[in-house]
């Protein structure tokens, strides 16, 4: 399940905290936190202080100010999982600006959401010879002999959400991988359904089992959402995520059927599930402010944006800052290139809703776009 046994026991140990943390909520009282905490006041006012605090705007630049100075004429191919999935679009674009202002060449090969489209991918791009190879949201293992190949030929790879964990990895090896922690992602989309749910919801959990990342988020979402004994969670969909716009509507036509107005909550490992639920939500007389109220537990592309601002379907979304991780691509190859270690940064965990997005259609936080330039002039 888990790309190397370090991550996997990692990930064990926190799945058995959330477990130890699930058995002791129940001695709190009802009258700990008011009436509407009897399932589990405990974590319901932690849930609550938590999500404030992600909710908090002030987003300023607290990444790498020091690094090498740009290595000039170098090539990067981004294998793309799918360019229909909006995070990995985002990305993209990101990391062509950046690539840009440090005056390097960028290709982008579309895996087409396939195993065998992104073995292909992860193939042409090593025949390419470029200077770097971003894997980009998905598992290096689909494709081990083509990631063999680009090690044989010294090719460093940067992963985009292709392990579980941030930071370098030697199996796969990955110079680095740049995602938020899932950890951080995963609790604070539970905590979010909490909260707003005073502990008493039945939540439709949407996620893309092929992918060991969005696999293990799914897991700790469950986990978390388990430590309120008053959140059911009512169904757990399996949907590929190059297969949503098919699937989706006829599965929530389906769940509407099935728990009506026991289905009050929803959490999508990626936004775009929503997307795809609209239609259906609407021609089932849903209002868009809901029941149910959405999350997206990732991505935060600006089609979500569009859709928290204008109360239609989805109500938050924990957003990736997708042009910022775009920029930080380029610079952690940069330092690769000079023979530096990667920086260790870690965007930090943040939900958007309408009271807080200010009308925007991305998150990023202020000031990196400088701070990168300013160390890549030296």
């Amino acid at each position: 399940m888990y790309p190397n046994r370090k991550t996997a026991l990692a990930a064990a140990a926190l799945l058995a905290a959330v477990a130890t943390a699930v058995a002791g909520c129940g001695g709190g009282t009802a009258g700990t936190t008011g009436p509407s905490a009897a399932g589990c006041p405990a974590v319901l006012e932690q849930a609550r202080a938590d999500v404030r605090k992600a909710e908090s705007t002030d987003s300023s630049w607290t990444g790498p100010t020091t690094g090498p100075a740009a290595v000039p004429g170098k090539s990067i191919v981004y294998v793309a999982q799918t360019m229909t999935n909006p995070g990995v679009a985002g990305v993209a674009q990101g990391l062509q600006r950046a690539a840009k202002a440090i005056g390097w060449q960028v290709r982008v090969i579309d895996g087409e959401g396939s195993p065998a489209g992104i073995q292909a991918a992860v193939s042409q791009a090593v025949t390419l010879k470029p200077s770097g190879i971003v894997i980009g949201g998905f598992d290096p293992r689909l494709t081990s002999r083509q990631v063999a190949r680009a090690e044989a030929a010294g090719i460093p790879l940067i992963g985009w959400h292709a392990v579980d964990s941030p930071g370098p990895s030697t199996n796969p090896p990955l110079f680095t991988n740049i995602t938020t922690k899932v950890q951080d992602v995963a609790r604070i989309s539970a905590d979010w359904v909490i909260a707003r749910s005073d502990g008493r919801a039945g939540v439709v959990l949407f996620t893309d089992d092929s992918i060991p990342f969005a696999r293990t988020k799914a897991d700790l979402i469950k986990q978390r959402l388990a430590a309120c004994p008053g959140v059911e969670l009512l169904a757990y969909e399996n949907i590929p995520i190059p297969d949503a716009s098919r699937r989706t509507p006829q599965e929530v036509s389906s769940l509407l059927s099935r728990f009506g107005e026991k289905w009050t909550h929803s959490v999508a490992i990626n936004d775009l599930y929503f997307a795809d639920a609209a239609p259906a939500l609407r021609a089932a007389g849903k209002p868009g402010g809901g029941p149910p109220a959405n999350i997206g537990a990732g991505d935060g592309d600006p089609s979500a944006f569009q859709r928290i601002n204008s109360r239609q379907y989805q109500a938050a979304t924990v957003p990736e800052p997708l042009s910022q991780q775009g920029w930080q691509i380029v610079d952690e190859f940069n330092r690769a290139f000079a023979g530096r270690s990667a920086s260790g940064y870690v965007a930090p965990v943040h939900v958007v809703t309408a009271d807080n997005s200010g009308g925007v259609t991305s998150w990023d936080p202020r000031g990196y776009q400088e701070a990168y330039e300013k160390i890549w002039r030296g």
